[in-house]
């Protein structure tokens, strides 16, 4: 299959009856659904696809507790800066696996497609699922096409479902933070909501941001063949680094304190943050993670995450304490302390 985006180069002969549109037949269970999927998804999903096109998948699984995960995907606009509601649907899946220690191995993807929707944009898409799914490493093994009418829905919605592995002896969830464990990041926050403002309702920052969309779990992997107790891992995704510390700290009964001068916030993000009257700390990231470690640990478990190229930027920012228990504070520059509450709300709908 070409890499071309025309719609005549998908497959050849011209499939699909010759529409360029979705139509509601394609969401029939008829030859024009089987044409969608056999000479549109497939061909997209490339290496990908493991699909034996029944209602379910016969798997074969390694030994081990097995994670699963699941989520949708309405993000607005389909294609942003760095990346598109295609790669945003595999990696978010993908890490949310990896935030409970797993290996991930296979996805399944159901679409949910508006009536009128161009199949070229859908080809798009679909590509973008079927590389990024190369890229993780993970098989796409089943799925599921649904048509709206027209106005019902708004172009493309994807849900994905994931199944990993968890070795042994991992065991990582919110409430396992403690007082003096040490607060890390892997790299910039606040990329991936402002890349998507960026391209909606014309806004313009004066520069490219583009969206930190990854799938994080060999970064995981990394971090666990330290043998460090990797306490705590989350993806800071919708109320960002906000909504994510402010669930550590109830689930667990600790304080957790930050220092505003240690984020990693991109100038363009703060000047865009400070545009729109937002607080980066609670704008959307998807290729980041915040892990909880013991502090005596930090350090090493800093150079293991620069060694991999999604955690260079990792920084420690802040620290587990028992004062102010189930509450998240920021250290100013001026010396003085704020709380980081939950966001009320989005800030940015349609992130993801």
């Amino acid at each position: 299959m070409s890499n071309d985006l025309d719609f005549e180069a998908w497959v050849c002969p011209m499939p699909l009856r010759d529409t360029p549109n979705i139509v509601m037949g394609h969401g029939g269970g008829g030859a024009m659904s089987g044409e969608l999927i056999e000479q549109l998804f497939l061909p997209a999903f490339g290496g990908a696809a493991h699909a034996e096109l029944g209602d379910s998948a016969v798997l074969s699984m390694p030994a081990g507790r097995l994670a699963f995960s699941t989520d949708s995907f309405v993000v607005k606009p389909m294609f942003f800066p760095g990346g598109s509601i295609g790669d945003l649907a595999v990696n978010g899946t993908v890490n949310d696996l990896a935030m409970s220690g797993a290996t991930p191995l296979y996805l399944s993807t159901a679409f949910i497609l508006a009536e009128g929707t161009p199949l070229a944009e859908i080809g798009r898409v679909a590509m973008a699922v079927g590389k990024a799914a190369e890229a993780a490493g993970v098989q796409l093994v089943t799925g599921d096409t649904k048509v709206v009418d027209s106005g019902s829905g708004d172009g493309i919605y994807i849900n994905t479902a994931g199944i990993g592995v968890v070795p042994d002896g991992v065991e990582i969830g919110p409430r396992r933070a403690r007082v003096g464990d040490a607060v890390i990041v892997s790299g910039d926050i606040g990329v991936h909501g402002i890349a998507v403002m960026s391209c909606r309702e014309g806004l313009e920052f004066g520069t490219t941001i583009e969206s930190d969309t990854a799938p994080l779990h060999e970064l995981v992997a990394e971090m666990l063949a330290t043998g460090i107790d990797v306490r705590v891992l989350r993806d800071p995704t919708r109320g960002g680094v906000s909504a994510t510390l402010n669930e550590v700290a109830k689930a667990s009964g600790v304080g957790i304190e930050i220092v505003e001068r240690d984020l990693p916030i991109p100038p363009e993000v703060a000047d865009a943050c400070g545009l729109l009257g937002l607080d980066p700390l609670q704008v959307a990231n998807e290729g980041k993670l915040i892990t909880i470690v013991p502090a005596e640990h930090a350090d090493e478990m800093l150079a293991a995450m620069r060694r991999h190229p999604l955690g260079v930027g990792a920084r420690r920012i802040g620290t587990c304490v028992a004062d102010h228990p189930r509450m998240v504070v920021a250290r100013t520059g001026l010396g003085g302390t704020r709380v980081v509450d939950l966001p009320v709300g989005e800030q940015l709908p349609r992130i993801c």
